[in-house]
């Protein structure tokens, strides 16, 4: 990025102010690059501006600055050293945030939990962790007690007989900073499609300025942004998005667990122009926004990732709320590698978009070497932003020093980017390759069609055949043989599904992404 365009952007972002800076260089000296680090600057600059307005109301940089301190302060009264692992199983609210500040302050490892676990699995995970303490909301009190976790339990966002409060814990501490000896990475998990999620571990250099300050650069943020963020804060498109807000001084407006009503309800009453969704969010608000939807006239910027955008969806929403749709394509491992503009989106709607720059993003054939323009191969990233490890022990696979995302794509002629689908989703059927998130696109293109799903189940003749599973709008009117039709007019033969299901839903997790092993069922027609 030249010096003239950096000095347009960091002004943007409202980094050029002497006061931020010096603060920010002060803060960056004490926590290192951390949540901490970005709160206590902005705290400085805008002692009185809302930081986190939730469903209590509002909270401004100053107190959330005094409780995170006050926090970290008690978390190691209640014995915890540096380095410890603590894992918060919240929802979207201010304790979240606090938490995450003040773990960051005293030295500690904030693992972020997954709040749809249920009890074994969150068990397996706070074990393999080595948490020794559970913050959570009052509402998942019962999912930590009978997970078999036998650690310490604080209850986040309310009062309770058995154990202590967020509140009760800041009264163990002071409000005086404490100086870890060295920044400590969070803990993110990975989505968990195919199995227990994995422990995904950063490090705790300033890694990721680069491709930040790309995606910073494409995507229009401004200092004093209003961010509606129903995505959730414990993944990392949620944990950015929070972290954009806060080092640009702007309001995260959190909703704690996305639904239509509630999201747009903030957008109007907060007058947001910022709001961060899955492509799942997307797809639900224009289904159900109808005559009655509320006023989201102050949008200006969507900001989509977690899965893949489906190109109707994509369309759909700027027919509808405008050109202010991007969308950014990565992982929890590798980082964010391609971003897609509303221009994008308008010119090639089913596109990841264009590399970020300060990214490296190939495409490469089954030996490792490049394909060319046009051609299918796996999708391998290089960047600043990426994982180290798994906190289990081993990384990613890497092909010349660039690190696999498990999707396979092509680039077209103008640069961007095209995922068809998961590696290892690859269906075999009859000696032909298929890639089931192309099927579904053509299926999600139709008007009565709310999601679908396309799955491999076992074929004496040949092998695999392709299963669909559909949801039909209300109202919709649609049969099998509709839906076969509608492959068949834009896909090869072998592409059309042999058997169609027809589901209320279909199995998702909290950011959207398809369960695929989990979608089953018996045909109809």
């Amino acid at each position: 990025m030249a010096i003239t365009d950096s000095l347009r952007l960091a002004r943007r972002l409202g980094w050029l102010d002497p006061a931020q800076v010096a603060a920010t260089a002060a803060a960056v000296a004490r926590w290192g690059p951390t949540l901490a680090a970005i709160y206590t600057a902005s705290a400085v600059r805008h002692p009185r501006r809302a930081a986190v307005i939730d469903d209590r109301g509002s909270v401004t940089y100053a107190e959330l600055d005094r409780n995170s301190s006050a926090l970290a302060q008690g978390l190691r009264a209640l014995g915890l050293a540096a380095g410890d692992h603590l894992g918060v199983l919240c929802s979207n609210h201010r304790e979240f945030v606090e938490v995450s500040i003040a773990t960051a302050k005293a030295g500690l490892t904030c693992v972020y939990l997954n709040t749809g676990f249920a009890a074994p699995q969150l068990g397996e995970v706070l074990d393999r962790e080595g948490v020794r303490v559970v913050v959570c909301d009052a509402a998942l009190l019962a999912v930590v007690e009978s997970s078999g976790f036998d650690g310490h339990v604080v209850v986040a966002d309310d009062e309770s007989e058995e154990h202590q409060s967020i509140a009760d814990v800041r009264e163990l501490g002071s409000s005086r900073p404490l100086m870890p000896s060295r920044p400590i990475a969070p803990v993110l998990l990975t989505s968990g499609t195919t199995g227990t999620p994995k422990g995904a571990r950063r490090s705790g250099r300033p890694a990721g300025l680069s491709s930040a300050m790309g995606v910073l650069e494409r995507i229009p943020y401004r200092s004093g942004d209003v961010a509606v963020i129903p995505t959730p804060l414990f993944h990392a498109w949620g944990l950015a998005q929070l972290t954009v807000a806060a080092s640009t001084g702007s309001t995260a407006v959190l909703v704690r667990r996305f639904a239509v009503g509630a999201t747009l309800e903030a957008i109007e009453s907060n007058r947001a122009n910022v709001l961060a969704v899955v492509p799942v969010m997307l797809q639900r608000i224009l289904a159900e926004d109808g005559p009655d939807a509320r006023d989201t006239s102050s949008l200006q910027i969507v900001a989509c990732s977690g899965s893949a955008l489906p190109a109707a969806v994509a369309t759909a929403w700027m027919d509808r709320y405008g050109e202010n749709l991007y969308n950014v394509y990565g992982s929890t491992e590798v980082g964010q590698a391609t971003l897609a503009t509303p221009d994008d989106l308008r010119a090639a709607p089913g596109t990841a978009g264009r590399v970020i720059a300060g990214t490296v993003v190939e495409v490469v054939d089954a030996d490792g070497n490049g394909v060319p323009t046009g051609g299918t191969g796996l999708i391998v990233v290089g960047s600043d932003a990426q994982f180290t490890e798994y906190t289990g022990g081993g990384t990613k696979e890497r092909v010349r020093g660039l690190m696999s995302s498990g999707d396979v794509g092509y680039f077209d002629a103008q640069g961007r980017l095209f995922v068809t689908g998961r590696a290892d989703d690859m269906i075999v059927s009859g000696g032909e390759n298929v890639f089931p998130l192309e099927i579904e696109e053509v299926l999600l293109s139709h008007d009565d069609i709310t999601d679908a799903a396309v799955v491999g189940v076992p074929d004496a003749e040949f092998g695999q055949r392709l299963a669909a599973f559909v949801v039909v709008n209300p109202g919709g009117s649609i049969d099998a043989g509709d839906v076969r039709a509608i492959v068949a007019s834009r896909l090869a033969r072998h592409k059309v599904p042999r058997d169609v299901t027809f589901v209320d839903e279909l199995p998702r997790n909290t950011t959207g992404k398809l369960l695929r092993g989990r979608v089953f069922g018996p045909p109809e027609g």
